[in-house]
Order: C-alpha cells, then structure tokens, then sequence
C-alpha cells in the first residue's frame, strides 16, 4: 500500500506540473494572439479586360484607357476608366431592388433612396461570420443554384453563437477561388451557369434572408459572383433583404483565409451620388486588439466618411491650366432602363484619379529607367535640380493592384495646416502654401512622435470650403490652377523625405492633390514619395470630424495596372 500511496502521489505532483505548463502555454498562446500584428486580407477580385470581371448579360464591359504615359507629353501616367458598378468585387444596396416610396410602386419602400452616397459607414464593417458552404458548390444542375437556408445559418449558430446586429454574415463556397480565371476559361464563373451549360453558384433563398433580418444583420458578403440563386430567385432574394436595409458584398473571394468569427470585415467603394450598386474593395484585418477595436466601433456606429461625393456636377478631376489640357471629366452614362424601380441601370467614365483616390509610386515613376531626353525640356530641369537635392528619382511598377491594403490603413495623424491658408503673394500665384517638415515637427511636438505605420493626414480645410456644384466649383480647382486664387497647401519634397525618414508610408490631404499648383514642386513631391515607396491618398473630406486616436481605412478598387485608383476613405473611433 505505501509504495503505491507513493507512485499515486507522484503521477499527481506530475499531472499537476504538466496541467500548469499547459496552462502557462496557454496564457502564453493567449498573449502572442492578443499582441499579434494585425494581418490584413485582401479579399477583391482583380479588375482586368482579361477577366470576367463585368456582368456578362449586356453590360458595358470594363475598359482601361492609357491616355496618357509620361513621356513628352505628360509628367505622369494617366488613364481614363469605364467601370460599371457591376464590375469584380461589389457592393449593393438597397435601391438596387427597393424602388423610391414617392412611386408607391409594389417594391418601393422607405430605404428606396439609400443609395451608395447615402450608406452609412458603419455600416461597410463589422465582425466577420464564416458560413462554410462549400459542400454545395456544383451540387446543382446545369443553371440551377444549391439554395443557402435559414437552417443553414442556425447550424452555425449552433456550432459558433446566435449571430447579431453589427455582424458581416459571409458565405463562403469557394465559387470565386475556382472559377474566376481569364477569358475564356472564366466565362465559366458568369456566363455559362447563365446559359445553363453549368451549375450556379451557392446563394442564400429569401427566407434566409429573412431570417437573418430577424437576427438584425445589416450586412452579407457572398463569394458567388451575385447574391441572387439561378435561375429565377436572384430578385426575389434581393429584395427579401434590402427592403431591411441591408447592404452587401458580390463576388468576394479567398474566404476562406477567415476565421468563423473574430476578424474585421470591410467593404467599401467609390461614393457615386444615385449609385443603387458600386465597384468596390473588400478587406478583413485578423488579430486582436486592433480587429476587435474596429469590430466594436461600427457596432456603435462610431465612424465618419471622409469621401467626397461622386457626381457630374461636382469638380472631380484635375482641369489643367489653361484650355485643353483637362483630364477625362466624371461621366455619367445610363443604359438598360429598369422599370420596376423607375431607374436607368448606369456606368462611369472617369479619369482614374477623380474625387477620392490613391496615388501609388507608378504615377510618377517610370516602369523602367527612360532616357532624360524622354522628358519635355522644362521637365528635365526639375530633373537634374531634384536628384541634385533628393538623390535618384528611382523607377516604380507598382501599380494600384500592387499597393497593399496595410498601406492605406492605420491611426490617423490628422495635421492641421490651415494656417497656412493665405500664407502666399497674389503676385506669385499659381502658388500653393508649402507643408515643411518644420509644420509637421510642430505637430509632433504638441502631439507626440509620427511612428511607422501611422498615417499623415494633412487637413487644408480647402475642399470642405470649396467642393460646391459648378459654377462655383470652380474655385476648387481650376481658379487655383490658373492664378485667379490661392492654392491648398501643398506637400513639399522635403517633407515626404522627412516622412518616409519616420516609418510613414502613407500621406493624405483633404486637398484636391498632395502636390499643389505649382507644377515643377508637384512633380518633385511625387518623385520624393514614389522614390520613397509611399502613396498618396487625394481628395478627401470632413477631416475636421475626426478625433484624436481615430483609425484610418482607405481601399482603391483593385484595378490591374492602373495609376490612380478610385475608392473610399473612412475613419473609426
């Protein structure tokens, strides 16, 4: 009995020691987790002729014009879009089926005019819920959908928890991880299930749809190329949700990188006034603290939008100075009226850089190194003075597709240069007030360091004073341009070098462009930043909104080579 007593004793004293290794491992998993450095997931199909990327029942199809490339003609490279809202990785919402309640037709309702412009930003994020439906991938016939049901959802809730208000549900079947290839391989992913020579893809039916309206969902994300099953309940299905209010992801892809719950979802695109669906970016952040801080923000709608409007009437793109040298206008182009909504279904036609956008290095950068004589005259004595001042302007091939989202998010260092306003001589205009690194140690010194990662946000107060509705949108920015008024502060050279010197990748200016009027300091501001590998994001809107320790999330849609990058900038608090 003793010797055994002993052995007992021991096995415990062993199962004991063994239970607090397991449990000191687990609070250590626990505190790597915790402190773990945010991963972001790019979760968008790439936008490309060569790619499906259009909805191929007749809409007009995605285009990419290089209009311009730099060269003696041009500083920059610039191209013209025409991008349907319908095109890769969307959004819908609620007027895509829910008609405006003055027709007081069978579908209209009170979120009729909750159009793109009109979404509410906390409403583009919340916590991500993974609904794995890839068992029902090609479980149809030929033209057929395999139907998402409420009993679907309740098996995960069973599983995970009861899903609730602020929650992004997706439905992951791995549809676009499969099918979304060039053409003509990629006709499989739209067009052939629409022709019925294959199955459709996995879509929730409406009576999910209600179900989750019940749970307070406000939010959906599909990786099918539509929310609405084949061949004959996709308009029933949307309206069974957006008639709540709902707003939704079309054609995500890589769920599957997700945990069931846990990360940060975000979709957002370009703010179109009157958009009932829009071309856009979806994104989730996984690792707390950081994803759980953004979750908890759109929860409590703690968030504000910092994009300017998209619309004919507003002053969206560069005019040049002088007559003739204007980039594409913002154009609107309808088509394919819609009778049970009382609407055209409509496209864009735009320059790449209009309203709120990104500037990646390749704007101004060559792809490869070009002879000095390329340059026209003038440009090449800006040239030889800058890599006299700043070292080699270098060359860049990243495009916006290559930018990583991680590099247009992050806390907000919102710098107030408004002092500056009116800081120049009418006698030296065009001129733009110059941001030097002495304007943003001021700021580092009343409100600590700029540290890597962070995102320098220069508030000019310029476009919430003058982004109006032609005529008067003309002192936005083509008065400026051509010396009739002051221009925005502007970014200097030396301050993105001092910029890049602390670990900032990212520069923003609520300004129509980082670079300002003058054109010789404008083009040396973006070969500092392109040299630099920093972007720029333009045009931004209601910097004043923003508070202290707030975080930054801009998103261009993914468009494949292409040197601007129309998106949405927000901010969560």
């Amino acid at each position: 009995m003793p010797a055994t007593s002993g052995c007992s004793n021991r096995l415990q004293s062993a199962l004991f020691r063994l239970i607090c290794v397991a449990l000191a491992c687990a609070f250590c998993v626990d505190r790597v987790v915790a402190d773990e450095k945010p991963r972001f997931v790019d979760l968008s199909l790439l936008v490309s002729p060569e790619y499906p990327c259009t909805w191929p029942d007749g809409f007009p199809t995605f285009r990419i014009d290089h209009a311009l490339r730099i060269g003696p003609d041009s500083a920059y490279n610039i191209e013209i879009l025409t991008i349907d809202g319908n095109t890769g990785t969307q959004l819908d919402v609620p007027p895509h089926s829910v008609a405006l309640p003055k027709y007081n037709l069978p579908n209209s309702g009170k979120f009729g005019d909750a159009f793109i412009d009109q979404t509410p930003a906390w409403q583009f994020g919340g916590e991500a819920c993974v609904i794995d439906c890839r068992d029902q991938r090609d479980a149809a016939e030929n033209g057929y959908s395999s139907l998402i049901t409420r009993d679907k959802v309740r098996g995960w809730e069973k599983q995970h928890r009861r899903l609730r208000f602020g929650d992004v549900v997706l439905f992951h079947s791995g549809y676009s991880d499969r099918y979304y290839r060039p053409l003509p391989a990629g006709r499989r992913f739209i067009a052939e299930p629409v022709e019925r020579k294959a199955p459709g893809w996995p879509d929730p039916d409406p009576d999910c749809m209600e179900f989750l309206a019940s749970r307070k969902v406000m939010t959906l994300g599909t990786d099918s190329p539509s929310m609405g099953p084949l061949p004959d309940l996709a308009e029933p299905t949307h309206y069974a949700g957006l008639k709540y209010g709902m707003i939704w992801t079309e054609g995500a892809t890589g769920l599957g990188q997700l945990p069931a719950t846990g990360a940060f979802y975000c979709m957002m695109g370009p703010k179109h006034k009157g958009g009932p669906y829009g071309e856009g970016r979806a994104f989730a952040i996984v690792g707390d603290p950081l994803a759980k801080r953004l979750i908890d923000s759109c929860r409590a709608k703690r968030t504000v939008d910092l994009s300017v409007t998209l619309s004919v009437d507003y002053p969206l793109t560069w005019p040049g100075r002088g007559v003739g040298r204007h980039r594409h206008r913002y154009t609107k182009a309808d088509f394919l009226y819609a009778p049970n909504l009382k609407l055209y279904h409509h496209t864009h036609i735009m320059d790449s850089q209009a309203g709120t956008h990104l500037v990646p290095p390749a704007y101004a950068l060559p792809e490869t190194e070009i002879e000095v004589n390329t340059y026209a005259p003038a440009v090449r004595g800006w040239l030889e003075e800058y890599e006299r001042r700043f070292g080699p302007r270098g060359i860049s091939n990243v495009t916006t597709e290559k930018v990583p989202i991680s590099q247009t998010c992050g806390r907000a260092r919102v710098i107030d240069v408004t002092h500056l306003v009116g800081s120049t001589k009418s006698a030296d205009w065009p001129a733009s007030p110059v941001i030097t690194p002495t304007v943003i140690k001021a700021y580092e010194a009343k409100h600590g360091k700029l540290l890597p990662g962070d995102i320098a946000i220069f508030r000019t107060g310029h476009v919430d004073q003058h982004f109006r509705p032609f005529p008067a949108g003309t002192a936005c920015m083509a008065d400026p341009l051509n010396g009739k008024s002051e221009g925005w502060p502007a970014l200097g050279p030396e301050a993105v070098m001092y910029l890049a010197d602390q670990g900032v990748r990212c520069a923003a200016t609520d300004g129509p462009t980082l670079g300002g009027v003058d054109r010789r300091l404008a083009l040396m501001t973006y070969w500092a930043l392109g040299s630099r590998g920093m972007v720029g994001v333009e045009f931004l809107a209601n910097l004043h909104n923003v508070p202290e320790g707030a975080h930054f999330l801009f998103a261009a849609v993914k468009i494949n080579h292409c040197h601007g990058g129309p998106g949405r900038a927000i901010a969560l608090f």
